[in-house]
């Protein structure tokens, strides 16, 4: 009578496949399950929640490497791959749980497991929240950009002086010195021409005309000019190579620059996204607390599995996990009873043998 209402009972609790799936994903024992009907729901529910953690975390890594490669196959691939790692692990962290023991060993059993679901979730959220908030993003990226690049011109600017320096400090001695040797000469014209008008100074005579002071002061105007035609004839080719090494120094820099921009214009890897998301989240308290919000929404959908099986109260799966874990521990030190008890014998048989 007894195992026919069993039977019956069984019958008339059948797990579908999707429930039948569920409890695969919370980590559940399906054999032990079959027994508990009351345990179906709560283990369908908790593999739910593990299930759409795993589908998050292959969306998240989806995207991030996306924004690493480029490439849609590439991201799909390893979107998978992460998500089924995190799949697997997330039934391991719950399935780990023992309801068995004190509260107190359950808390502290938990702990290190909450620790670990509370960093998943926060890697889950970072990438979700980078497509959440791409506009902003992108925007923020071409501010980035734009200070880096502004940044760039000041460095360049700074080694173009650094570089261009001894160059532009010989040409400026030069063009010193040419200077001097012109005012030199416009002197000795200024003289000469007081000389011939009459003009009294200390330099001049006060006589009008071309005399002998005036024939001295044009020999030495002319000397002045033959000494400035002269340093600026012996000078020139010094001066074209200050100027050849300067424009050297600017193109040079200027091909950098150029090369360098181009790099800084693809600046939207996803550490530059991961920048330009903390730069707005400081900029702006609305966008930093709904990014703060949705973090924490992805903490609490990781560590639910884990609270769930850590408030739950014990129930018939528990007892009858406990029980088969302990018939196998009693089974295991059983046999290793026997085994040592016979090699005891053996031992004690081959010494009386030996005593023979």
């Amino acid at each position: 009578m007894k195992n026919n209402q069993q039977t019956i009972n069984q019958a008339n609790h059948k797990i579908n496949w999707f429930q039948k799936f569920l409890m695969v994903c919370s980590g559940g024992n399906i054999h032990i399950l079959r027994k508990t009907p009351s345990e179906w729901n709560k283990f369908a529910g908790i593999g739910g929640i593990v299930l759409f953690t795993a589908v998050f975390a292959t969306l998240s890594a989806g995207y991030a490497m996306f924004t690493v490669f480029d490439n849609i196959w590439a991201s799909i691939g390893f979107g998978i791959l992460w998500g089924l790692m995190i799949f697997n692990l997330d039934r391991y962290i719950v399935s780990s749980i023992k309801k068995t023991g004190t509260w107190w060993n359950q808390i502290l059993m938990a702990i290190p497991r909450l620790i670990l679901a509370t960093f998943l979730g926060i890697i889950i959220s970072k990438p979700l929240e980078l497509k959440i908030f791409e506009k902003e993003v992108n925007k923020q990226l071409n501010t980035i950009i734009q200070r880096n690049k502004k940044q760039l011109q000041g460095e360049m600017n700074g080694r173009i002086l650094q570089q261009s320096g001894p160059f532009e400090t010989e040409k400026k001695q030069i063009s010193e010195k040419v200077v001097q040797y012109q005012k030199s000469y416009d002197s000795a014209a200024v003289e000469l021409e007081k000389e011939i008008l009459g003009k009294q100074s200390g330099l001049t005579s006060g006589k009008e005309g071309f005399g002998p002071n005036a024939k001295r002061k044009q020999e030495l105007k002319e000397q002045r000019r033959q000494d400035l035609e002269n340093y600026q004839k012996q000078i020139s080719p010094r001066l074209e190579y200050l100027d050849k090494e300067i424009s050297k120094v600017y193109t040079n820099l200027e091909t950098e620059r150029k090369s360098t921009e181009t790099f800084e214009d693809k600046f939207n890897g996803f550490a530059a996204r991961l920048q330009a998301l903390d730069e707005l989240g400081k900029n702006s308290a609305i966008i930093g607390l709904a990014a703060t919000f949705i973090m924490g929404l992805f903490i609490c959908l990781e560590i639910s599995p884990v609270l769930v099986k850590l408030i739950s109260a014990v129930g018939p799966y528990d007892h009858l996990l406990e029980k088969t874990e302990n018939d196998f521990r009693l089974y295991s030190k059983e046999k290793i009873e026997k085994g040592n008890a016979l090699t005891d014998f053996r031992i004690e048989d081959f010494k009386d043998n030996l005593h023979k």
